[in-house]
């Protein structure tokens, strides 16, 4: 460890038989540098104002809104919450399951599905092979370890009573068990979104569909259409062509979200339209439209629409190349 020497010492001369550098060039030096500093600080300000200024946000991300807090997720993280959370749902379970699960992924893997962890722990849960969760490649199917999760979860008696910390630590015995809890707040945001309890509480910044990246309308639509029967266990209404946008280049899929929540088919609604939202990222959904309201990528935001739906119906709108 290299220690600051004493102020006003004298230093040792240069080995190299040099004389020593005079106050008045140190002071040179150190103006250079300083100008230096500033001139790349104001490049880097003016590529920023210059990003700011194209299609496109400058960071991707998704926002659930909680209490006037805003908690955020990358892309690729809101759409494995999108799993995590729909998959409570379609069983059944009650939104503090999905708080529980969310805070779990995000404390073992940041709601990541990777192929590495300690040990021979792998996915969004961490589950080890040799503790009897499953092959390796069985758990590294994410729809496969959020049920695992789930299997054990509701085997824990009175679970949804319990702190999110201890729940989770019951599932997953691990060696920090309080871990959890500080995903609690995070993970409260999206699970209420997630399952229609915080209607327009969640949005998402993305970029424009790149032109690359458009698929045909018919493999547009199998994608949403997969994706729902994956996450949230049902299937659409109708595919087609939306006759109320004015882009060819796009395809709707409707989809009747009441059996997820037959008491309150409106809430099923917004859990399956935020749904929707946080996925749009993978399914390239770029409007979702219910009741009253509707998402539109361009605005990353939920704004009043022209038109009313009936309660429960979903519709979501995916670009598509020409």
């Amino acid at each position: 460890m290299a220690l600051l020497a004493q102020a006003g010492s004298p230093g040792p001369p240069p080995v190299d038989g040099s004389a020593p550098r005079s106050p008045m060039r140190r002071a040179l030096k150190y103006v250079v540098a300083i100008g230096t500093v500033c001139a790349v600080g104001t490049v880097g300000v003016v590529v920023g104002l210059n990003r700011l200024t194209g299609s496109g946000p400058v960071t991707e991300r998704c926002t659930a809104v909680l209490n006037d807090s805003d908690w955020y997720l990358s892309p690729d993280q809101a759409d494995n919450a999108a799993l995590v959370a729909g998959t409570s749902l379609a069983r059944g379970l009650p939104a503090r399951a999905a708080t529980i699960g969310l805070a779990t992924a995000l404390q073992e893997s940041k709601l990541i599905n990777i192929e590495h962890g300690d040990r021979d722990s792998v996915g969004l849960f961490q589950q080890r092979p040799s503790q009897g969760w499953g092959t390796a490649e069985e758990i590294l199917d994410p729809v496969y370890s959020t049920n695992a999760f789930y299997d054990v979860l509701v085997e824990v008696e009175g679970y949804e009573d319990m702190a999110v910390t201890d729940a989770a630590q019951t599932v997953q015995r691990s060696a920090y068990p309080e871990a959890y809890a500080q995903h609690e707040m995070r993970s409260r945001a999206w699970a209420s979104a997630l399952t229609g309890n915080s209607p327009g509480a969640l949005s998402c910044e993305l970029a424009p569909v790149a032109d690359g990246d458009q698929l045909a309308p018919d493999a547009a639509r199998d994608v949403v259409v997969g994706r729902l029967g994956r996450d949230l266990g049902l299937a659409p209404a109708t595919g087609s062509a939306d006759p109320n946008r004015q882009d060819p280049a796009s395809a709707t899929v409707t989809v009747d979200a009441s059996p997820l929540t037959p008491d309150d088919p409106a809430r099923g609604a917004w859990a399956v339209g935020q749904w929707a939202v946080a996925t749009a990222h993978a399914t390239q959904a770029i409007e979702v439209h219910l009741g009253g309201q509707v998402w539109l990528r361009e605005e990353a935001a939920w704004t009043e629409a022209e038109t009313q739906l009936n309660p429960g119906e979903v519709r979501i709108t995916v670009d598509t190349a020409e």
